[in-house]
């Protein structure tokens, strides 16, 4: 019982995250407040009811459909909010209550509002890589720290953060360096290579180096799909943050698994 009772709290807890990542990712790239003005209608710009706005339920109770004037509310806000949700609950069962469980609930809330900004927009905006950059050194930091109560674990901690940092910036660029000549157009945007360091920041150089194959790969099945079925053209720009996004999540919850099955495989005896 006693669990179940600390499930429901989490998913309420990722539910709400959501809510809130979900004005991330229509206000940031406007270049509007976060805070000002409360939630509103986007048709006509109505306050919403605080029992209007309840994470998923709230979209239920109005059937999709602005309370007010009758607009279509798009399934993406509850979705964002049901996937956060979903993603907290799964760090707390992997890690239970642990410093590291609060620290991937950051890192998962900053990918969700990457990868849908970049659906979006196709753009990363600097004010999120680069926090969610310093976010990923402090944690690298701070929960050796706390873990061991020994200066040297954090020392270490934070110099591979900086390490995968320098890892994922550089192998990015020269990725995009190489296909941009190979394809005589440019073949990522700049936010790519800053999300790739964000991400070395928090899961170190063999974790980006996982994450950015695992994001190839994903990239390369669906543009690959996409262009065969023909639901979308060469030439036509396909936002690489969402892979990204996806072969993080992948690292974080089996990175190692997928490390020791290479290395089982390629490197037996190693």
């Amino acid at each position: 019982m006693e669990n179940l009772v600390i499930g429901g709290l989490v998913l309420m807890l990722g539910a709400a995250v959501g809510s809130f990542l979900n004005v991330v990712i229509y206000r940031l790239p406007a270049g509007l407040s976060l805070l000002h003005p409360p939630s509103r209608c986007p048709k006509c710009h109505t306050s919403l009811q605080p029992y209007d706005n309840v994470p998923i339920l709230g979209w239920l109770w109005l059937r999709g459909k602005c309370r007010y004037c009758r607009a279509p509310i798009t399934m993406r806000y509850p979705l964002i909010e049901a996937l956060t949700a979903a993603l907290f609950l799964a760090t707390f069962l992997q890690w239970g209550v642990a410093w590291i469980t609060p620290a991937y609930w950051a890192l998962l809330s900053w990918l969700v509002a990457l990868a849908f900004i970049d659906v979006d927009t196709l753009t990363l905006p600097n004010p999120l890589t680069q926090s969610g950059l310093v976010l990923g050194l402090v944690a690298q930091a701070v929960i050796p720290l706390v873990n061991t109560g020994a200066w040297q674990a954090a020392v270490v901690g934070w110099m591979n953060g900086v390490l995968g940092m320098v890892v994922g910036l550089w192998v990015f660029e020269i990725i995009t360096l190489v296909a941009s000549l190979a394809l005589g157009q440019t073949a990522m945007g700049g936010g790519d290579a800053k999300l790739a360091a964000m991400l070395g920041a928090w899961l170190g150089w063999p974790g980006v180096l996982l994450s950015g194959f695992l994001a190839c790969l994903l990239g390369a099945v669906v543009g690959g799909g996409a262009i065969a079925l023909g639901w979308m053209r060469r030439p036509q720009p396909l936002p690489f943050g969402p892979f990204l996004a996806l072969g993080s999540v992948l690292t974080v919850f089996w990175g190692a698994a997928l490390m020791n099955a290479y290395r089982a495989v390629f490197l037996p005896g190693i």
